[in-house]
């Protein structure tokens, strides 16, 4: 599937800078953005698999937009190793908790949290298995585990080679085959609800196309699935992979 190219290993640096270089140069915070339809489908997966007024932690919760959504559904935490992100949050949160820490080292007691959001953070990490593995001490038995990773399975992978979205970031130095991700979340304790993917949005696919007209013929599944919230994509229709899982 050409997962064997790895990206550049370079040292993270998690600053201001961050939000306006490397896969964040293109993206805007406004509303009806792709980015602002991202979040909004996060919430939903977590009102449908989490309950009313339940703890929901975000590990790498960034500017705060998506804990945002989430504050008047649940008991919300958002938690960032990038302080000039936490400090941002407190403009767009009003009653979430928020705190810097390292997604390996997290400073919640065991079972503190009935619903995880981890999304696009592991591949950051020179330790995502710890990670996860701290997430399931922290996630309470029954608890929800939602997370989000580029895909190195992605169909239309091949076709983008080293242009693929999922290497245009040196701080992505954890890229994983979808398989070794299932793996790592099941052997955390959790158990698999539902595995799929976001679709093709990452266009030009092909060379000569004008791109507003592979938006529409790739992306369109994909937007439908954000729009609705009803998950149909299979695991390799899409530039990520997306897990539900539920804490034993």
């Amino acid at each position: 599937m050409g997962g064997e190219t790895p990206p550049l290993q370079q040292p993270m640096s998690f600053d201001e800078k961050y939000f306006s270089t490397h896969t964040y140069a293109n993206i805007t915070f406004a509303k009806y953005s792709m980015y602002w339809w991202s979040n909004r489908f996060f919430a939903m997966l977590a009102r449908r698999y989490g309950q009313r007024g339940a703890r929901l932690l975000e590990v790498g919760s960034g500017m705060g937009h998506l804990v945002a959504q989430l504050e008047n559904t649940f008991e919300t935490v958002g938690m960032d190793l990038n302080h000039w992100a936490v400090k941002q949050s407190k403009a767009v949160v009003n009653k979430s908790a928020l705190q810097t820490a390292s997604a390996q080292e997290l400073p919640f007691e065991n079972g503190a949290f009935n619903v995880v959001i981890i999304k696009h953070i592991v591949e950051h990490l020179p330790d995502p298995e710890k990670a996860i593995n701290e997430i399931g001490r922290i996630t309470a038995s029954g608890g929800t585990l939602i997370l989000a990773t580029p895909n190195l399975g992605s169909m239309l992978k091949p076709w983008k080679g080293d242009r693929w979205i999922g290497y245009q970031d040196p701080t992505h130095i954890s890229l994983k085959e979808p398989s070794e991700w299932l793996r790592l979340i099941q052997n955390a304790g959790f158990e698999l609800i539902r595995v799929f993917s976001d679709g093709f949005w990452d266009v030009p696919y092909i060379r000569f196309v004008p791109k507003q007209l592979q938006k529409l013929f790739f992306g369109s599944l994909g937007g439908l699935q954000a729009v609705t919230g009803f998950v149909f994509l299979p695991m390799t229709w899409g530039e990520s992979i997306i897990v539900v899982a539920r804490k034993k």
